[in-house]
């Protein structure tokens, strides 16, 4: 069994948790409000960096 030899320092101890806390996701806002996550499609509207590439056509409306 791994046992450590000395005790690990409060200072080294904060150092290793220096990144383990949650962050915020980040968003990013549409010109047209419509928010998403980066490096995401937008699934309100189907664009992808300015260009369209998903249908927005609801099935439901091809039913009727």
């Amino acid at each position: 069994m791994a046992v450590p030899k000395k005790r690990t320092s409060k200072a080294k101890r904060n150092m290793r948790r220096a990144h383990d806390s949650i962050k915020a996701p980040n968003i990013i806002v549409e010109a047209d409000g419509t928010v998403r996550r980066p490096h995401r499609l937008n699934l309100e509207t189907g664009v992808y960096r300015g260009r369209q590439v998903l249908s927005t056509e609801s099935p439901a409306a091809d039913s009727e």
